[in-house]
């Protein structure tokens, strides 16, 4: 059997970096393939050069679908079968899904009239070939995130695509939705479809691989069967390390109350919910998404205000008007959505991190103090160990992981009581994840108190004192993961949607 995709001595440098070190890569038909490696290995890089978005340094050889080429622009690798589901998606939000899946087909064609009739067709076919289906005149704009992953197959296979690169496609999806976007990958690869699939959730690499390539510092570490893999062994692959995770055990109930919620309620949000958090604990929140967990979180920061109940913060009922309210009580919270919300890309790690307290780099006159903001910026910098080239480079040039420690750090900046971490490691990988909680059990210890907001059950499982698992917008059960196995929790959250 011939190759999709066979790759040989791939370099690229960017300046004086070697991003990617004579790499050899090997797709066959119908076969999934995993690129696995931490944020930086070259992952990206070695799409960007199959994609043809990237020229790679003299002396490549790569084969595509059996002919050899030199150099190849976008066009002509989606012309020859390479399709590419960027992380987001690139889709056009105010369009129609039938547009949005169709547009390649009728991109450049002389005519200057297209029926709509005809954009439908395509779309339609194609979405019968993958066994899904959409309202075809609905905006992209009002779809949830799960059937955007979809659309953005819809449209790579409207071209023939012979081989498939899915980066992170199940980053913001469900349990269910991701089983259902498994189930697409299997429908594809029975085609003869060839699928590369890019993701930090390591159970799922495993679940869905024929196979394994690894990349770590731009070098190819090796190529493994999945089926003789295992969680432990392709993190010890990815990051050079032993991660051996353990629960933790100490009891804190009986410390100082920090944070403490009595039946507070939002219509259509979250009904009903009680619970408390110590000085120094961290209480883990999950559940599947919807479950209320986020709009729990904006209350709690003073975005929205709880209709009933009440919230109290060392002992002192409060009732925020604003999210400046909560800050300034000493609250703060890092955002699930780090790339809109969380930090604003654009500007530099610097400005990124002194946001939150701009009020104590300003001097007399209304002037802000260069070496205020400096002392400040190199604090946080060197306590959570964040890698970077420069503080004035944009944060965008940032790992996922550096970008995450920037955004707690910022917050970390205020001097909270109360840390609200929603969703802290979407987008990171293995090693980064381990530096973030290694910060989060060290803020603990220092009697900072955190909720802690996952989607994820081994991320409160090992690094909560306390689990509450939250569903329909109501909390269900306490499990302390000390006195419990995470397969309980597993079976309660999971059980019924696999």
């Amino acid at each position: 059997m011939i190759p999709v995709i066979q790759l040989s001595n791939i370099s690229k440098t960017f300046g004086g970096v070697r991003a990617l070190i004579n790499i050899d890569f090997e797709v066959m038909p119908g076969e999934v393939h995993c690129l696995a490696g931490e944020n930086g290995c070259g992952k990206s890089t070695l799409i960007k050069i199959i994609s043809g978005v990237y020229t790679p340094d003299p002396g490549a050889n790569f084969t595509l679908m059996g002919q050899e080429h030199k150099t190849l622009s976008p066009a002509q690798a989606r012309r020859i079968g390479v399709g590419v589901i960027w992380q987001d998606h690139a889709l056009f939000p105010e369009m129609s899904v039938a547009e949005n899946i169709a547009i390649e087909s009728f991109v450049g064609l002389k005519s200057k009239l297209v029926r709509h009739k005809n954009i439908k067709d395509v779309a339609q076919k194609v979405c019968e070939r993958l066994g899904v289906s959409f309202d075809l005149d609905a905006q992209v704009k009002t779809l949830p995130i799960a059937q955007k992953q979809l659309i953005a197959i819809c449209r790579v296979l409207v071209s023939d695509a012979r081989i498939v690169f899915m980066d992170e496609p199940t980053a913001s999806l469900t349990q269910s939705e991701t089983k259902h976007l498994l189930d697409v990958v299997r429908t594809l690869t029975a085609e003869n479809v060839a699928v590369v699939f890019v993701s930090h959730r390591l159970a799922e690499v495993l679940e869905i691989a024929d196979r394994v390539t690894v990349l770590r510092d731009g070098k190819k570490v090796g190529v493994y069967d999945a089926s003789e893999m295992t969680l432990a062994k392709l993190t010890e692959k990815m990051t050079g390390l032993t991660i051996n995770p353990a629960v933790v055990g100490q009891n804190l109930t009986k410390n100082e109350t920090v944070l403490e919620v009595k039946q507070i309620s939002r219509t259509g949000e979250y009904k009903d919910i009680s619970f408390s958090i110590a000085r120094g604990e961290v209480v883990g929140i999950t559940g599947l998404l919807g479950a209320g967990r986020t709009e729990l979180a904006l209350s709690l920061f003073g975005m929205t205000r709880p209709e009933q109940g009440q919230i109290y913060l060392d002992g002192k009922a409060v009732k925020f008007k604003s999210n400046l309210e909560a800050i300034s009580s000493g609250v703060a919270y890092v955002s699930e959505d780090r790339l809109s919300l969380g930090l604003i890309q654009d500007q530099s790690i610097e400005n990124n991190l002194i946001s939150t307290v701009l009020d104590k780099t300003i001097v007399c006159g209304g002037l802000l103090s260069f070496k205020k903001k400096k002392a400040i910026v190199g604090h946080w910098i060197k306590e959570l160990s964040v890698k970077l080239g420069s503080t004035s480079d944009a944060i965008s040039t940032l790992s996922g992981g550096n970008q995450q420690k920037v955004a707690i750090a910022k917050w970390l900046a205020t001097k909270p009581k109360l840390l609200i971490l929603d969703a802290p490691t979407v987008g990171v990988d293995i090693g980064a994840r381990e530096g973030i909680f290694k910060i989060v059990r060290d803020l603990a210890s220092k009697g900072l108190s955190i909720l802690l907001i996952s989607d994820e059950v081994s991320e409160v499982y090992f690094n909560s004192n306390r689990v509450l698992h939250m569903s329909n917008g109501c909390i269900q059960k306490e499990y302390v993961p000390a006195r419990c196995n995470i397969s309980e929790l597993e079976d309660a959250i999971y059980g019924k949607n696999i």
